[in-house]
């Protein structure tokens, strides 16, 4: 089966924004206008397609990356709609992972969120190219030049105006084609789906040929041939040369240009999506995906975008599907796959069987024959596969680089209602540990308890609402509990013998380790700096072992340790007594001894707030983030609205959302999300260490 489309005319976008600025209602309408459905199903009625989770469309927010394919002008888009809430910060990183351009959708009342910001900065973190799209433009207090200036200042970006609006909130009836100098004005008799071109309004002429001005200028400087004509007088400059400079700027990450629209009122949506094909690469437009040589780390090996080459993919969703299993969405960089066939995944080192290749739209499928370079789509039939895998023929092997994900930072503890809810409990949380990478499953033995851990309160309530009704687990679940963390602020030497006499052979393993503080984020790291044999080799794994056991116990409060690096520079053994248990058992006692000695200290999440508040509830807000032992970095103004930029520990922001409406009536915002790990004050420490003990 040949290509639908050649893949230079492939666009795979993700739309990403803050929460609430409209994201899925533009997907909606995007499937609306390429056929893809008939009806547009809106947000606020819960009938949004792309939103088809039951805890999406009651609350009327994306919790799940969805994907679908939709056709515009012989173009194949692929489209992933991204959450916007800061909780599922995982499901915004993998899609623009294994994304070629974006579509960031800003709100024109509310411009540059918190969360645009992030979720703008995860996409320049992979150089992923974008479009700006000023949504919501006919809402009230709407101001499209407001929020291009904030797009320039605050997320420092070249943002290059396409169009400017005709009129605005009630009166917002079309926008001006600043390539053509045309008024493009919707219909409302169609609900804004036909419009018709004509000469601009003598109103906003002056304006038009103002921001006309300011494009042309950004669009010459990226293109010397065209600034060479520009300067002898810029007439010849045609709209074909403008866009061919604008999409060489746009792909090279040096502009951004800008549209807008409102999307619920169906103005703009078509424009969009012409730019998505004009402006946004295809998978060829982008450099080749590059990768490491599985026998040789230090290699690396690239692959072109064609269908001829090696078959290259990463998995970057898996998504438990009650009627057919496992599904896992994956990017095909390289190569062709056809349903059937097997394929290698170079992470786990295991063949994996294409059992069916499945297009997604939404929660919808169509089934594939074949995949081809720059598709995205899922398979069943993987039994291995997780998010981050690299998949790839078995003779051409290359290892991609995987996704980064944040560890969690609060956790609940839910048991069973009865034995016979154990077994169900067990399966549903493996699935759901599969498919979110930002969910860790654990349990406590001594309290047996199962402990479950997100990024938010948010997580974890959406996690345990799909329990009860996806899975029917019916369990008891307990208040919401802080990962907190140890390390040590201090260097020591330790020296521990493990010598066990007891008829027959005995047991010795002795160990001098060094234990020293490393930079916040920098983790574990084991170095072996024995020379001369006093520890025979094959114990050094034992000692590394022992040392790590011991920091996931923790050792001061038993919480896990970070952030240590222990060196093993002498020991001794013993030619019948020793073994790997007692070299084991010698470098946990080993450690546990020294990170007492080396100033032991807790540490507990840090949260990075950021409320939007009108000005008469700032004094009550403020005084309630210093109640909570929080910080405030500083107050703005935006309009009639104060931005208050804060830190404060998560441990103090339970239930911070009721508080936070009863301040300000209803009428304040938030948005919060990890920032660091730091030290938690001694007299607050001793009350969590006392806590922990009783339990």
């Amino acid at each position: 089966m040949a290509r639908q489309v050649s893949i230079d005319k492939v666009r795979n976008i993700g739309i990403m924004a803050h929460i609430d600025a409209g994201k899925t209602t533009v997907t909606e309408h995007i499937l609306y206008y390429t056929g893809k459905s008939h009806k547009i199903g809106e947000v606020h009625d819960g009938a949004a397609q792309m939103d088809w989770m039951k805890q999406e469309q009651e609350r009327g927010i994306t919790i799940t990356s969805a994907a679908t394919t939709c056709f515009w002008k012989n173009h194949r888009i692929n489209i992933i709609d991204t959450p916007g809430h800061v909780d599922f910060t995982v499901e915004v990183e993998r899609s623009l992972r294994i994304l070629d351009g974006a579509v960031a959708v800003f709100c024109a009342v509310g411009g540059v969120e918190p969360q645009s910001e992030t979720v703008w900065r995860q996409s320049e973190k992979y150089n992923v190219p974008k479009i700006a799209f000023v949504n919501k433009m006919d809402r009230i207090g709407a101001n499209f030049y407001e929020v291009i200036e904030g797009i320039t200042k605050d997320l420092e970006a070249n943002v290059i105006p396409l169009q400017i609006p005709i009129g605005a909130e009630d009166n917002f009836r079309g926008v001006v084609d600043l390539l053509q100098m045309k008024a493009c004005v919707f219909d409302d008799a169609t609900q804004g789906k036909e419009f018709h071109l004509e000469d601009i309004p003598q109103d906003i002429i002056e304006k038009a040929k103002e921001y006309q001005h300011i494009m042309l200028e950004k669009a010459v400087e990226l293109d010397d041939s065209l600034m060479e004509k520009y300067l002898e007088g810029g007439e010849s400059i045609t709209a074909d040369e403008l866009m061919k400079a604008i999409r060489k700027g746009t792909l090279a990450n040096q502009i951004v240009p800008a549209l807008c629209g409102s999307a619920f009122k169906n103005k703009g949506v078509q424009q969009l999506l012409d730019a998505v094909v004009d402006y946004l690469p295809s998978p060829i437009d982008l450099p080749d995906i590059t990768g490491t040589d599985v026998n040789d780390a230090e290699k690396t090996i690239s692959r072109k975008a064609d269908d001829d080459a090696p078959f290259t993919a990463l998995a970057f969703k898996v998504q438990a599907d009650p009627h057919m299993g496992k599904l896992v969405y994956f990017r095909v960089y390289s190569g062709k796959i056809e349903s059937g066939s097997y394929v290698y995944n170079v992470t786990k080192d295991k063949k994996e069987r294409v059992g069916r290749i499945m297009q997604m739209h939404a929660n919808q499928r169509e089934a594939r024959d074949i995949l081809y370079a720059g598709d995205i789509a899922a398979a069943i039939g993987f039994t291995s596969t997780v998010t981050g895998d690299t998949l790839c023929s078995e003779e051409n092997q290359m290892l991609l680089e995987a996704i980064e994900f944040p560890a969690p930072v609060i956790s609940i503890s839910i048991k069973p209602e009865s034995k016979s809810e154990r077994e169900k409990l067990g399966k549903a949380l493996a699935r759901l540990a599969e498919e979110d990478p930002t969910f860790t499953v654990e349990y406590d033995k001594e309290t047996e308890e199962t402990i479950l851990s997100g990024m938010g309160e948010l997580h974890l309530e959406i996690i345990v609402d799909r329990l009860k009704h996806e899975f029917s687990v019916k369990a008891v679940v307990g208040q919401p509990k802080v990962a907190y963390k140890e390390t040590i602020l201090s260097s020591v030497t330790e020296n521990y013998k493990h010598v066990k006499q007891s008829g027959g052979h005995g047991q010795y393993g002795h160990v001098v380790c060094e234990i020293e503080p490393s930079k916040p984020g920098e983790g574990f790291e084991f170095k072996n700096l024995i020379t001369g044999g006093s520890i025979p080799r094959e114990y050094i794994p034992a000692v590394e072992k022992g040392i790590i056991a011991a920091m996931q116990r923790g050792v001061f409060a038993g919480y896990p340790v970070v952030d240590v690096r222990v060196n093993l520079i002498d020991g001794s053994y013993h030619d019948v007594d020793s073994s790997e248990m007692a070299f084991r058992i010698a470098a946990d006692e080993c450690f546990k001894r020294g990170f007492m000695h080396a100033s032991p200290v807790l540490l507990e999440p840090s949260m990075s707030l950021e409320i939007v508040t009108p000005e008469e509830f700032v004094g009550g807000v403020v005084g309630n983030i210093c109640s909570r032992r929080g910080k405030v970095l500083g107050i703005e103004s935006k309009g009639n609205q104060q931005i208050i930029s804060a830190e404060a520990p998560l441990s103090e922001m339970f239930g911070y959302a009721t508080t936070l409406r009863s301040l300000s009536s209803g009428r304040a915002t938030y948005s919060m999300h990890f920032e660091k790990y730091v030290e938690v004050p001694f007299e607050i420490a001793e009350k969590v260490i006392e806590e922990k003990k009783k339990k």
